[in-house]
Order: structure tokens, then sequence, then C-alpha cells
């Protein structure tokens, strides 16, 4: 689960991290709010082997009682969202490689589709378990025209409607700012809060160039947002050279995701935004998960 949810949905059975969980879906009339985790160091590496006692979550600054957990590995459907604008000629086979490493952390049951976007989007491979149909598509395309970003993310979104997973994760390739899509950046961030998606960013900017384009000047901004709202993340690229090692990096983060669940105690149904915080001891290490969620209206 990629999203602070409301009700009892699942209910887990863990003997130990690492064993085997017994996952059973389950409907029960209480407000059970469900919240995925990934906990790095400061190299970005996924901190495995944490227990309940290492966490702490708070609801609008109240601590809540942790009632549910496990570290999930459960398979996963992921939407790569890749950037063919025409200023993207020269890091394509860069990127193709970099894509590459992600697939090969994957699990495999996982499910893949490719979306490429440069003026308009388009869905390339719907999902499949077939890495190596991604790795076709992505090897047909070529660099041209401009860059409909919102637009990619939107047609990711609906297409994770088709997936019968319940973690769901979006992954973005681009190298600038919007300059061509329908949608705003008003209107991905509201369907992202209405989805229950992770995304990770993967940021090719030319810092150094002068006169950049408003929208490129904006990019790394805009890709931050988008991500860190969903509890995923974005990494900005300083070189073409790390593209396959932070493709690695998310593919390990996928992997090793923590699920804590807890009671609410505000049991209101008011429509409120909830800001939920999850912490570690440890000031080392970094927790990414979605900021809050809102509660549902009687």
């Amino acid at each position: 689960m990629n999203a602070v949810r409301w009700a009892a949905i699942t209910a887990f059975a863990v003997g130990s991290l690492g064993a085997a969980e017994m996952r059973v879906d389950l409907r029960v009339d209480v407000p059970l709010v469900l919240v995925n985790a990934n906990v790095t160091n400061g190299l970005g590496i996924p901190v495995q082997g944490l227990t309940q006692n290492d966490f702490h979550i708070l609801e609008n600054g109240v601590e809540q009682r942790i009632t549910h957990f496990a570290l999930e590995d459960a398979p996963i459907a992921i939407a790569i969202v890749f950037d063919s604008s025409d200023s993207m000629r020269r890091k394509l086979a860069t990127a193709r490689k970099a894509l590459a490493e992600l697939l090969r952390e994957s699990n495999p049951d996982d499910d893949f589709s490719l979306i490429v976007f440069n003026r308009k989007a388009r869905l390339v491979v719907p999902f499949t378990h077939e890495t190596g149909e991604i790795e076709g598509g992505l090897g047909e395309v070529r660099a041209e025209g401009r860059t409909a970003l919102f637009d990619g993310i939107h047609l990711a979104l609906v297409q994770m409607k088709q997936s019968g997973y319940t973690r769901k994760a979006i992954v973005i390739l681009s190298d600038g700012g919007d300059n061509q899509s329908r949608y705003t950046e008003r209107e991905i961030r509201a369907a992202i809060w209405e989805s229950d998606v992770q995304i990770y960013a993967i940021g090719i900017f030319d810092l150094t160039a002068s006169h950049l384009p408003r929208e490129e000047e904006q990019g790394p901004e805009v890709l931050t947002r988008v991500a860190e709202e969903t509890g995923g993340q974005h990494f900005p690229v300083k070189n073409l050279g790390e593209l396959p090692e932070i493709c690695k990096i998310i593919g390990r983060q996928l992997r090793n995701q923590y699920v804590l669940g807890y009671v609410t105690s505000n049991p209101e149904r008011d429509g409120k935004f909830r800001r939920v915080q999850v912490k570690v001891a440890d000031k080392g290490m970094r927790v990414h998960a979605r900021p809050g969620y809102y509660s549902p209206v009687n």
C-alpha cells in the first residue's frame, strides 16, 4: 500500500522481519490508517532490520499507537514515464541502460508499463510481467518535440486503474519542466492526492546553462513536489553516469517498504486533512512517507 488509508483493509500476521507474511483482506468497522514508509541512510540505501519499536507515528502532532507492522515485498505495479522530448536526444542511450537496472531489481511477479511523452503522451507497453517488452519499447524511442510531462503523469495515473495490484508506483525520467501539457500542475497534484500511488522522479537537468526557459528552471521543484507528496522521492542527476545507480536504488526501495498501521485517535469523519509524520529514533536515517491524508466525510 502506497498511501494512508481509512478503514481496516488488510491484516498482517508476521513471525519476524524477513519471514514470510500472511496477508488477509479484511473489513472491520474501525478507522485503521495504513502507511507505507521507506527508511534510508545518508547514502539513500534502504535500511532493513527495523522493528515496530523503532518507529513513531504522529497524526496532527499527536502520537499514535502502532497496531500493525510488516516489511512489505509484495508484487507491485510500476508505470515508467519516459521523457522523449528533443532535449533528451543525447541522453537516451544512457537512460535506457539505467532503466534496465530498475527492471533487474524487480520481483518476477511485478507488472510494468511504459508511457513515453514528448509533445503528447502515449502508452507504448501496457502492464506486463515481461520486462523484455519494456526494454524493447524503450529501444524504439526517438527524441523529438516539446515536453508534455503532466500529460505523461496523468496517463500513468489512468493506466494504474487497470492494475489489480495494491502496491503501485510511477517512475518518471525527465530532463526538464513542462511546456506542452493540456493538464496543469494543480490538476495533476489533485489527481495524485486521490490516487494510491508512490512517485519516484529522476531529473536530468542542465543547471549550468544560462537563460533557461522558465518551465525548465522550475523543473526540479515541480518533480520534488510531485514525488514527495506521495511518499516517494526526487533524485536530481548531476551527471549521466549516476543514472544506473539511482535506478538500482529506486528498485531496492520499492523492494524494502515498511507498512505501519494505527487506529487513529481522532475518529471524526470531517473531510479534513490529517498530517502524518513517521519517525525513527536514529537521526542519521530518513523516512519517506506520504505526509498525510484526508479523512472521509459521513
